[in-house]
């Protein structure tokens, strides 16, 4: 009948959504295993608002491993497990949140007979704290931007690596 939120002008309550892609110079067999194989040593590489990250589950990293988080963005800390929903190997990387209402996807796309790989990243923000609504255009720039930092820092992690040390 009526939507309260936006008599009291609290925002909506639709996900947040930041979206990016690059073009990565290497095999998507190759970003997938820097991606996914190695989540726990290189996530704080390509997210350095990464503070701390464990792996809460034993084994190497597959579908349904659990991780924990502790993230310093834009000031504010914040501490969250996440398990990954989606593992399918050169392809796509999911992670969602356990503790917090959030998504994030990498999805991975062949391209140039598979010399290069088109990377994006999806970032959803799926619920917006009541308090944090007033404010919804900024956080939505933000995890835009963030976005877009994202595959850049894996792009040039990724492809130093490849070229060997310098």
């Amino acid at each position: 009948m009526f939507n309260l939120g936006s008599m009291l002008n609290l925002g909506s309550t639709e996900p947040v959504i930041g979206r990016a892609s690059t073009i990565v110079e290497c095999s998507n067999t190759e970003l997938f295993q820097y991606l996914g194989d190695g989540l726990f040593q290189n996530y704080p590489k390509w997210s350095p608002e990464v503070k701390e990250l464990e792996q809460i589950t034993p084994g190497p990293v597959q579908l349904g491993t659990v991780g924990r988080q502790v993230r310093v963005d834009q000031g504010r800390r914040s501490e969250s497990r996440f398990k990954i929903s989606d593992y399918d190997i050169g392809e796509r990387l999911t992670l969602i949140g356990v503790s917090d209402p959030f998504r994030c996807s990498y999805e991975l796309q062949i391209i140039d007979s598979g010399n290069s790989t088109k990377l994006t990243f999806i970032f959803e923000l799926l619920e917006l704290l009541v308090v944090m609504r007033p404010f919804e255009g900024l956080v939505r720039a933000a995890i835009k931007d963030g976005a877009g930092r994202t595959v850049q820092n894996i792009k040039r992690l990724v492809e130093a690596e490849k070229s060997g040390p310098v």
